[in-house]
């Protein structure tokens, strides 16, 4: 498998991108994101704000009507053609969407909530895995970018936010997880911020629980281990938008 070149690669559920249009124009400005993942645009392809349209990007609109929806952008300088946007077969949500560079396969997923409809939220987890091992068996790297609505360990709740049985700390759908890192996926943030217990991407939209940091870890970038070695740091933009949740940016090469 070739390296990936240098690039940038940020994830954001901005959680409506109607609600949140100026401010996905400002952070990419300010960022320079080479790939930009987002999630939960609530909105139909008519309806994606022609501001957030870049001129520089190839970009993917993966929509649903108010739920769900993701979107893939690639800097155009990236590419020498037109990139091919594609979902596997068992996305029947507008919940993933997937771009090769080189021999690299960068994927925005959105994972089910499960408070609605949890049998589906595992359901999903395990076609993802199995969609995961296929791409890394082929020879090619991997990048998974989005909200995969699952804090991963205790470690990425807030103690006062940590019950075993609230949706998305469960252990049936936490060993479902594990198994998405047993195809050789590393969590890059934990590579670079291995211990801290206030590492956060979403917080509850009430009792000001964003600005005292009593959040969850949800969101995440998750890479082959080819292209996690060429990655050189993972943060938290927690001071970004007003979404509830922060975007998670990655820089390799």
């Amino acid at each position: 498998m070739a390296p990936l070149p240098p690039i940038k690669i940020a994830t954001w559920n901005v959680n409506g991108i109607r609600a949140r249009a100026s401010q996905v124009v400002e952070w990419v400005d300010q960022e320079q994101p080479d790939v930009i993942c987002l999630q939960e645009l609530k909105a139909e392809l008519g309806q994606i704000p022609e501001e957030c349209k870049h001129p520089d990007y190839h970009a993917f609109w993966h929509t649903r009507k108010g739920y769900s929806g993701v979107s893939l952008q690639v800097r155009k300088v990236l590419l020498e053609g037109d990139p091919i946007f594609s979902h596997p077969s068992f996305d029947m949500e507008s919940r993933i969407v997937q771009v090769e560079l080189g021999d690299v396969v960068i994927a925005s997923v959105y994972v089910p909530n499960g408070g609605k409809d949890y049998p589906a939220k595992l359901s999903f987890m395990t076609e993802l895995t199995a969609w995961a091992r296929r791409i890394q068996s082929e020879g090619r790297g991997l990048v998974v970018c989005g909200d995969l609505n699952i804090a991963r360990t205790d470690l990425d709740v807030h103690p006062r936010e940590r019950k075993p049985n609230a949706v998305g700390q469960r252990r049936d759908e936490r060993a479902l997880f594990e198994s998405l890192f047993s195809t050789g996926l590393v969590d890059l943030g934990r590579v670079f911020d291995p211990d801290n217990p206030d590492l956060f991407t979403w917080w509850a939209p009430w009792r000001n629980l964003r600005a005292r940091n009593i959040g969850w870890r949800i969101d995440y970038l998750l890479a082959s281990p080819g292209v996690a070695a060429g990655a050189q740091r993972c943060v938290v933009r927690a001071d970004v938008g007003t979404s509830d949740h922060a975007p998670v940016v990655v820089v390799t090469g």
